[in-house]
């Protein structure tokens, strides 16, 4: 059966300036983490593709933003880097501040909607080399950089977002160690997720301040754009498994749901933490600033759901307390490339905890996608990758969203992730996500796929076909 979205229903883009950008050392930028890495190691990036790269947006915007309104798209969200915005000392760096007016400018005169978020994993290395969001003094530059983009840009940009996915450095960088420098600490992991959560609350404090001084223009909102993975357990669940659905909900969703929309961290997740000695540094004053977290609106991101059962150890490698041991689905389609569950109903589940949970918090898919391995296989004579995977994939889940909106989610938009094929942390161009090929042999030479024109076609009639 065909669906169709509703007509006000927004389609776009979802990138971020550490992917796309490139020009690591234009415009006085500094050194972030990525960079970083990147120097000190190398091999650890797919093919030996460090940061430096991203798709070369900084030369390329002009060019891009004209292909997103070609597509039909009316939205992209990108994002600032704090490495090119601010100097060593906080101030704002005219070069880059230059930059981000031009893409800025240039989405306007192509009609094309900005969403701007502030932070995508790309920390300054001199802040990080202060601890990172392990110290609190670079919370409050965090609060500070958030204050210098809503001046500078304010009059210009309609949507801002603090963070994206604030639970991945938690994971990545402290808990599980995949990214440089390689902690396997649950305490820090914690620790920094409760210091991002205070960073997100005093950010969007100081937007609400920015705005009463008449820097904001007033039909500005704020957001935080996080990936929601609803969690499943088995069909037939033992209590111990439902008590994992719960902590690792509760840490990994809960957690920003309540903050964004009550003000607050779930008390059942810290009276976890306290019971296993895990609680993070709280200070007088914490409850304070997290009652100002609260936001206009969500973005979720959606790639996989989290499946979960009760943990057959109580302790991991590392000696640290396990919350639950993943659950292999029977019935689970797999993307092979990524490893990851292709399950498109998660979307609608999680619409219908929204409209049950918390009903007035509208959000929108703010990122979604599919990354291939080795597409040149799917090249046809023409010299066009031929990917129906991917068309199935997004079909799959516009569907499903489509669904939750008959159902009362309040769902308002889409942005598919990688428009155009980007860079990926140390995974580089491995998995491509794209719409639209980049060639990295020719100059970032952009081409379209199959379902670029498959989605252009989607966008202009909001009908959902095959």
């Amino acid at each position: 059966m065909t669906k169709t979205l509703p007509q006000n229903f927004f389609f776009g883009a979802a990138m971020s300036g550490p992917q796309t950008e490139g020009a690591y050392t234009k415009d006085n930028r500094l050194e972030s983490i990525w960079d970083t890495w990147s120097n000190l190691s190398i091999s650890d990036f797919y093919n030996k593709v460090g940061s430096y790269v991203g798709n070369n947006f900084y030369e390329k915007y002009e060019d891009d933003i004209k292909l997103l309104k070609s597509l039909n798209m009316d939205s992209f969200r990108t994002s600032i880097q704090w490495t090119r915005l601010l100097d060593i000392n906080g101030k704002i760096n005219p070069n880059g501040a230059n930059f981000y007016h031009k893409v800025i400018n240039c989405a306007k005169e192509n009609d094309i909607e900005i969403f701007m978020n502030l932070y995508h994993f790309d920390m300054p290395t001199y802040l990080f080399n202060k601890g990172g969001w392990e110290n609190r003094e670079v919370v409050e530059a965090y609060a500070h950089y958030a204050k210098m983009a809503f001046r500078e840009f304010g009059k210009e940009i309609k949507y801002w977002f603090t963070f994206n996915e604030p639970i991945v450095e938690p994971d990545q960088r402290y808990r599980h160690g995949v990214w440089f420098p390689f902690i396997k600490n649950a305490q820090k992991g914690i620790n920094v997720q409760y210091n991002i959560s205070l960073a997100h609350s005093l950010a969007v404090n100081e937007f609400y301040k920015a705005k009463e001084q008449g820097y904001i223009r007033e039909d500005a909102k704020i957001g935080l754009i996080n990936c929601f993975a609803p969690p499943y357990t088995k069909e037939n669940p033992t209590p111990e498994d439902l008590e994992a659905l719960r902590i690792e909900d509760g840490i990994n969703n809960r957690w920003w749901l309540d903050l964004v929309t009550e003000g607050h961290l779930p008390q059942d997740v810290l009276e976890t933490l306290k019971q296993y000695n895990m609680l993070p540094e709280m200070r007088p004053g914490d409850e304070e600033i997290f009652k100002l977290g609260k936001v206009d609106w969500l973005g979720f991101n959606y790639y996989h759901p989290s499946r979960i059962q009760a943990p057959k150890e109580k302790y991991d490698e590392n000696g640290h307390i396990k919350f639950s041991d993943p659950y292999v689905w029977p019935e689970a389609k797999m993307n092979i490339y990524r490893g990851w569950e292709i399950y498109p109903k998660g979307i609608y589940d999680f619409g219908m905890k929204m409209k049950k949970e918390y009903p007035n918090l509208k959000f929108f898919v703010s990122e979604n996608g599919m990354g291939v391995e080795y597409e040149h296989r799917f090249r046809n004579e023409a010299g066009e990758i031929q990917d129906d995977y991917r068309i199935e994939f997004i079909k799959e889940h516009l569907e499903w969203i489509a669904k939750a909106i008959e159902d009362g989610a309040q769902c308002l938009g889409y942005h598919y992730w990688g428009v155009i094929d980007n860079w990926s942390w140390n995974n580089a161009f491995k998995n491509r996500y794209g719409l639209v090929e980049v060639d990295l042999m020719n100059d970032y030479q952009r081409k379209l796929k199959k379902s670029a024109h498959w989605i252009q076609n989607v966008i202009k009639t909001k009908t959902i076909t095959d």
